[in-house]
């Protein structure tokens, strides 16, 4: 499930989906199938709710979709039609109790266990594409339609209780994974249908033979090739790194701390950020607790004029899941020994078999070619900074040591596109309120994609969360049913802390014939309103919104014909790319214009202040992508070590040496380094890797006309629709009219294009 994939351990018979993210710290739930990684957020500005989380109890939470969006969207008569038809499946039930997520996930596992059972115990001559591989596949359906919902409220359920128990359905479906996946007897049984496919003569369609294919290479990647003894072990192994990885991530999502400032020492933050700070007394002083959430913290870094106030809180954010560096060096020696007794050099080389690069050799060929061009460019934009640094000390009378720290980064870029650009941070967030912005992105999309959502108000997890049903735009009866998408936007306690989506229903052909639709859920945490102004997003989280929600698309236009194939189920290296891509309408004047409206005059972004975001794009962009590289590099290394080593020493040493910024050995930050228990593991190159496929998509076909809906058309045809059923290099070609080059990144991002490794 996802976002974006999980702990990948090998190859499973049910396959979880992924959970698709953008920023560091965004992983995946659970691929405890095999190392395919899986791919959120909600709508307008809503009132919070009114119940304490800590009041809400297991009778509560049967809420319905509240969202104050009505009347935002237009309903021409098309809409009407539309609003009245009734989606030919029902939206699932979001009422489950600890109990009822227990049982329904044990029974889901008694039922697919039996099915592999009958499977398993079919004679060699009785093996065929439809007794075992669509057996196996419709199986598979059925088993993942239970459980990925249920998995799903340990990231968003306001219950502890529920919370709990999903998390432990999640253990019980990580260990069936592994011990299905190690079932030699179901194997031999696909092994024989294989053989009497090919002596039949049988013809399978595409589709069904990359079937075919995928599932025998599962069982290879899992090791059922191996003498008895050593299955066995791996097998064992299999399900302590399946669990050492939902500890690290459970210790991610529940991460609860505070770091605590007087008003003083927050000098600079915004009055609405710090009004949204819970303020106390604490002994003769107030002060304010920041969270370590994204809407608490990141201003902080950002405004607070005060240094040491700064490197307190980044030391603190840091040290935030010390807790997990344990955790780490348990799940990476348990990956060393699993590549090495299933023959591979190492994990990286392991995980990356099934991607487009094909080996860790690959990986770091990229990596030290990208970081050997970006290292003078991050030299000259920390040269920069350093600069102004020195100034800001020596104005105000402050101690200058001539370093340039991790807790100085994102404040000094902020006042360097202030002083270069004379463009304000906060400024430019007045002008996206969420009641605006989001339906305005929601209708581009639309438009571009030839889709409607129309609002409903059936059940869901939270009293905040919103609920579409997505139809064709021209639907006149229920043959133009897309899907279900749900938008969970605003932070709270205990809810996933990030911005990620979980593709929880996969669209695909049942056995009748008739279609299984599809269901995303888009989570994230975007800043509430205040007492003095609405609800907010910054131009960075309008990126991240646009982002998101390309992934949530892929999810609902994809058509295939099994489940395994469907939407983001994608190489790892490629999952990212579309809606990396679709990031560039951010920078579109005539985009801009659309979807901005200030919250007072109601005006839209002027050209001038547009033309200030379109070059703010790639200041310092030396080190920002330097300091990609870094968690790249990270990643890389601990996956291709063939010994253990001292990783909060390598964490803070990589990242000096790699991003150029000083830490001060700030402690064990690997333990927040979610991806790589996750899903994203020996992967996290892929955000960077697959920038060049975004690059060359936009540069190629949408540059001239972002919004032209024929182009919007051949997108959605020939890379959404297919899915992960052909390759993505044939998608890729097929899109593009030609094979993919890295020209339109080298020159997006260094202004030139030439000879490259990328």
């Amino acid at each position: 499930m996802k976002p974006c994939g999980a702990c990948t351990v090998a190859s499973l018979a049910m396959r979880r989906r992924p959970m698709l993210g953008i920023a560091a710290g965004v992983g995946a739930l659970a691929a405890v199938r095999q190392s395919v990684p899986g791919a959120a957020m909600r709508l307008l500005q809503v009132t919070p709710s009114l119940i304490p989380a800590r009041a809400l109890h297991l009778n509560d939470l049967r809420y319905r979709s509240q969202s104050t969006l009505s009347g935002l969207f237009s309903l021409h008569q098309a809409d009407s039609i539309m609003a009245s038809l009734n989606p030919p499946q029902a939206a699932p039930k979001w009422t489950h109790t600890p109990d009822s997520v227990l049982k329904l996930t044990k029974d889901a596992i008694a039922e697919y266990r039996a099915l592999e059972d009958r499977v398993a115990a079919l004679k060699p001559e009785e093996c065929t594409f439809e007794s075992v591989f669509l057996t196996l596949a419709h199986g598979e359906n059925k088993f993942n339609a239970i459980v990925e919902p249920l998995s799903f409220y340990q990231n968003v359920s306001p219950s502890k209780e529920l919370r709990d128990a999903s998390n432990e359905a999640e253990v019980m479906v990580r260990d069936f994974g592994v011990e299905s996946s190690m079932r030699i007897d179901v194997f031999r049984a696909k092994r024989a249908a294989e053989r009497n496919i090919k002596d039949s003569g049988k013809k399978l369609s595409p589709e069904e033979q990359r079937l075919v294919e995928k599932m025998i290479l599962d069982g290879t990647r899992a090791g059922l090739a191996l003498p008895d003894a050593e299955r066995e072990k791996l097998t064992q192994l299999k399900k302590e790194l399946s669990q050492a990885c939902l500890e690290f991530s459970k210790n991610f999502n529940e991460e609860n701390g505070v770091v605590s400032f007087t008003l003083d020492e927050l000098k600079g933050v915004p009055a609405d950020v710090i009004s949204g700070y819970t303020k106390r007394t604490e002994g003769d002083k107030e002060v304010y607790d920041v969270t370590f959430k994204t809407p608490d913290i990141f201003p902080l870094f950002k405004f607070a004029e005060n240094p040491e106030t700064r490197r307190t809180a980044y030391e603190r954010f840091e040290n935030r899941l010390a807790i997990n560096a344990s955790v780490m060096s348990k799940f990476l020696d348990l990956r060393r020994q699993i590549a090495k007794i299933l023959g591979y050099p190492t994990w990286a080389d392991y995980i990356t078999e099934v991607k487009m690069v094909k080996n860790a050799k690959g990986v770091r060929e990229f990596l030290t070619d990208l970081e050997q061009k970006l290292r003078p460019v991050g030299l000259k934009d920390r040269e920069t900074l350093l600069a102004l640094k020195k100034k800001e000390h020596e104005e105000k009378g402050l101690p200058f040591d001539g370093e340039f720290y991790l807790w100085d980064y994102r404040y000094y870029d902020r006042k360097y596109l202030e002083e270069s650009l004379s463009l304000d941070d906060q400024l430019v967030k007045e002008y996206f309120p969420v009641s605006v912005v989001v339906p305005a992105i929601l209708e581009i999309y639309q438009n571009l994609l030839g889709v409607k959502f129309i609002e409903m108000n059936g059940e869901t997890w939270h009293p905040e969360v919103q609920q579409f049903a997505v139809w064709e735009k021209d639907a006149k009866d229920e043959s133009g049913f897309v899907g279900y998408c749900y938008l969970d936007l605003f932070p709270r306690p205990s809810k996933y802390s990030h911005a990620a989506v979980w593709p929880l229903l996969p669209g695909y052909e049942k056995e009748d014939g008739s279609r299984s639709y599809p269901l995303t859920a888009m989570v994230a945490n975007l800043a509430k309103p205040t007492p003095q102004k609405p609800a907010l997003m910054r131009h960075d989280d309008v990126v991240t919104f646009f982002h998101e929600m390309g992934h949530v698309f892929h999810g609902l236009l994809s058509k295939t014909k099994f489940a395994r194939f469907h939407g983001t189920s994608v190489a790892g290296d490629f999952v990212e790319a579309p809606s990396q891509m679709l990031e560039n309408w951010c920078f579109e004047p005539k985009v801009l214009e659309r979807m901005s409206s200030h919250y007072e005059t109601k005006k839209s972004l002027d050209a001038d202040l547009i033309q200030k975001i379109i070059k703010s794009r790639y200041v310092n962009v030396g080190l920002f992508y330097l300091r990609q590289l870094f968690f790249a590099n990270f990643d890389l290394k601990v996956h291709t070590d063939q010994e253990p080593a001292d990783y909060t020493k390598l964490w803070n040493d990589m990242r000096e040496n790699i991003s150029l910024v000083k830490g001060n050995n700030l402690g064990a930050g690997q333990g927040t380094f979610n991806h790589i228990a996750s899903g994203y593991d020996a992967g996290y190159y892929g955000y960077t890797y697959s920038l060049v496929f975004a690059a060359d998509m936009y540069a190629t076909i949408f540059k001239p006309d972002p919004l032209d809906p024929a182009r919007g058309q051949r997108y959605r045809q020939k890379i959404l629709l297919p899915g992960g059923s052909r390759d993505e290099i044939d998608s890729l070609k097929d899109f593009l009219g030609r094979e993919p080059n890295s020209e339109a990144f080298v020159k997006e991002l260094f202004g030139q294009s030439g000879a490259s490794n990328l």
